[in-house]
């Protein structure tokens, strides 16, 4: 969500609009105030909300990056709230994919501060479908992938590289992919498996891959910098998401405009976003078994992988700023009562 909260920033800014972007992760000050769970957060919470009352003053419309659990509680609701007190049109862009278990659970608080905006968007037909359940009305705005950083590579490794860009968190179930490679490694004694993202799990997921043989073949690189990141997708041979709860994963967008196969579970919103057969392989989630077999497909059949890496470059052409734009702009006129964006001042 950081990643695309930047990239519309800067989409916004080439569009003459002015962007405030307020950070909900701010530094501590003092730094040390870091080591006190709870205290941390009112110290975090206090400036953010000090920033978002100026900010929205400058403000012709308020568009909240949003999500499920404590981030909407403590980093959207705010955001809403401060927009409706102050007369500004508020646009929530919701982007959890376990949206249905929040609502679930915090539909009261959830609906009554959902009120308070003039519209919520989505990015994908899975959260729509999450949204109209409980009775909320949403509009669908896509992701955006940028095609011109990410883009297919001129020829790809002779040997299977296969790539996690996740973070290194219990959702993304990185265990179920290091056990399928463990499989795919057994049968391609050069494949080797790089892991782009941080976490909590990575001293686990560690442990794990050298008690599955495979320590000297799997690199924790860490998150990487967005300018490093397309020379990865252009290294690899087979994308790999092993999650069990997701939305519409920029991960994906990323592979196919770098015209690598993906190799995917098919929870939440994914089926949404990739085909299985046609864009993507598609596997049940917690299946070790299945994903390897899916990849060993992909290593052995390479026409199918080239058909996939095709049909996928094509499908991510309507994530490009271009096409979403103009579904993002309607949002804003409509919420502004103004016939385009181009009288439009600023927007945070």
């Amino acid at each position: 969500m950081a990643n695309q909260t930047r990239q519309l920033a800067r989409l916004l800014g080439s569009e003459g609009c002015l962007v405030i972007v307020v950070q909900v992760n701010a530094p501590y000050r003092p730094q040390w105030i870091g080591r006190f769970r709870g205290v941390r957060a009112l110290f975090r919470l206090v400036p953010y909300v000090v920033r978002l009352w100026i900010a929205t003053g400058k403000a012709d419309l308020i568009h909240v990056m949003a999500n499920s659990g404590w981030a909407w509680h403590l980093n959207a609701a705010p955001a809403i709230w401060i927009g409706r007190l102050r007369g500004k049109p508020v646009v929530v862009n919701y982007r959890g994919g376990d949206a249905d278990a929040f609502f679930s659970r915090q539909l009261r608080w959830v609906r009554s501060t959902l009120a308070c905006a003039d519209s919520a968007i989505v990015p994908s037909g899975f959260l729509a479908a999450v949204f109209a359940k409980y009775g909320v009305a949403s509009t669908v705005v896509p992701n955006i992938v940028n095609l011109e950083t990410f883009h297919p590579a001129i020829s790809r490794p002779a040997t299977p590289h296969l790539i996690v860009t996740r973070n290194l968190e219990p959702i993304y179930d990185i265990d179920t992919a290091i056990r399928a490679f463990a499989v795919v490694a057994a049968a391609h004694p050069d494949a080797r498996l790089t892991v782009a993202g941080s976490g909590p799990s990575l001293p686990h997921l560690a442990r794990l891959t050298a008690d599955m043989g495979v320590a000297d073949r799997v690199c924790f690189t860490g998150r990487l910098d967005n300018a490093v990141l397309p020379d990865l997708y252009r290294s690899a041979t087979v994308l790999v998401n092993s999650s069990l709860v997701d939305n519409m994963p920029i991960s994906l967008l990323e592979a196919m405009a770098s015209g690598v196969p993906i190799v995917s579970t098919n929870v939440g919103g994914i089926p949404y976003l990739v085909e299985d057969g046609k864009t993507a392989l598609l596997v049940p989630p917690g299946d070790p078994a299945a994903m390897a077999a899916a990849i060993l497909r992909l290593t052995r059949d390479l026409r199918l992988a080239e058909e996939l890496a095709r049909a996928g470059l094509e499908a991510v052409q309507q994530y490009a700023w271009p096409n979403v734009r103009s579904k993002l702009f309607d949002v804003y006129a409509r919420v502004t009562d103004r016939e385009s964006l181009s009288s439009a001042r600023s927007a945070s």
